[in-house]
């Protein structure tokens, strides 16, 4: 059994993140660099303004080939509407659940506003495996 289903006990604690107004080619050098599929987006407060997907990434590198123009800054290419946030102290299983019904692979986890963590499909597969028969 899980020794708690707390999500503060398994979420990443510093998570890979970039600001809104950084340019779209070191966010994807800082993805590239942490071997991740996204980054979570604060303001200068630490407050979460967005998530930045590799797929975004693409989206930008695309748009400005195609556009033959610089690839801009990741809020123009940053998830930002409706943010689905989890908060420290909700149940793992509860957010696996919702996880795997919206296919998101990532959840921030923010505390009045900030961001503290983020949890993820290997951090929750890491709690799995503490399953004991």
């Amino acid at each position: 059994m899980l020794q708690s289903v707390n999500l503060r006990d398994y979420m990443l604690t510093n998570p890979v993140k970039v600001s809104a107004k950084a340019n779209i080619h070191e966010a994807m050098q800082v993805i590239i660099d942490n071997k991740i599929s996204g980054v979570c987006v604060v303001d200068t407060e630490g407050n979460l303004v967005g998530i930045l997907s590799e797929l975004d990434c693409l989206r930008a590198v695309l748009s400005a080939t195609y556009n033959q123009s610089g690839a801009g800054l990741v809020e123009d290419y940053m998830a930002s509407d409706n943010l689905v946030v989890a908060h420290p102290n909700e149940d793992i299983v509860d957010i696996a659940q919702d996880m795997l019904r919206t296919h998101k692979r990532r959840r921030p986890v923010v505390e009045d506003g900030k961001l503290v963590g983020q949890i993820t499909c290997r951090q929750i597969l890491n709690a799995v495996k503490k399953f004991k028969p």
